[in-house]
């Protein structure tokens, strides 16, 4: 496959911007993520994490950069950023837990902790055994509408489901909410279908990717269901989606106390 393609004619596609995925500001927002900007970030993670960790801020760059080449908006070896001005990747103490910062030209792109193994309990452990928990229940929403290309509706939606399990009013950096709503702003900006992201790439590891979970109740699929219609121009919500889950998860749960 040709490493660049050139633009349809008559298109006006814009690249992805570190400012579409990242809350960065200044010059790096209306820069383009580039090949090369992606690679400095893929062997940064590779060096100091070990791994490049799914949703982290190497795979939201190189999910954009795919993109950006594939529409012919940005060369193979274009590197707007990282190449010249940098990338860091460091690990430091936090109370106990591993603090991961990501940062590209000095603006950080992604900021999580990572718990100590041997000192905390696992998500599952934390819940009723028999309940669903949301992490489950976007799981559930990968294979029942798989190939679904994620649109605003579904990130705001699972948006929702990850401030629900975590109990905070902001996205987790590069969680699967942060994920969702990259694939969202790069399939408005592509047009074959089968280069979209699909709510089985980011939700089929949901549960692993939450830093915290709980059992779905009534009112966390109220806030679910309500942010997709929100967002939806039908005001309806995706058949198996990411809604239509978490309704069905509550509902199981409800029945299962009575």
């Amino acid at each position: 496959m040709s490493r660049e393609q050139p633009q349809r004619p008559g298109a006006s596609q814009e690249p992805i911007k570190y400012g579409d995925v990242f809350n960065v500001t200044g010059e790096l927002a209306s820069k383009p993520i580039g090949p090369k900007d992606a690679a400095a970030m893929q062997s940064a993670e590779n060096k100091i994490l070990g791994e490049t960790p799914k949703g982290g801020a190497a795979a939201v760059m190189q999910s954009a950069a795919i993109a950006n080449e594939r529409a012919g908006v940005v060369s193979h070896n274009q590197a707007d950023v990282a190449g010249d001005q940098g990338v860091t990747v460091i690990k430091s103490d936090a109370d106990g837990d591993v603090m991961i910062t990501e940062a590209v030209a000095g603006q950080i792109v992604g900021q999580y902790r990572q718990p100590d193994a041997s000192a905390v309990t696992t998500p599952a452990m934390l819940v009723d055994p028999g309940s669903i928990t949301i992490g489950e229940a976007l799981e559930a929403a990968a294979i029942s509408a798989a190939d679904k290309p994620i649109d605003q509706s579904d990130a705001a939606a699972i948006q929702a489901a990850e401030m629900g399990a975590t109990g905070s009013s902001e996205i987790t950096p590069g969680g699967i909410a942060s994920e969702a709503q990259s694939a969202a702003t790069r399939n408005a900006r592509t047009q074959r279908f089968e280069d979209q992201v699909t709510l089985s790439d980011v939700l089929s590891d949901a549960t692993a990717m939450l830093p915290k979970d709980k059992a779905v109740t009534r009112e966390d699929a109220e806030r679910v269901v309500a942010a997709e219609v929100r967002n939806n121009p039908g005001m309806s919500t995706t058949p198996g989606g990411v809604g239509a889950a978490m309704a069905a998860a509550a509902k199981r749960n409800q029945n299962s106390t009575i």
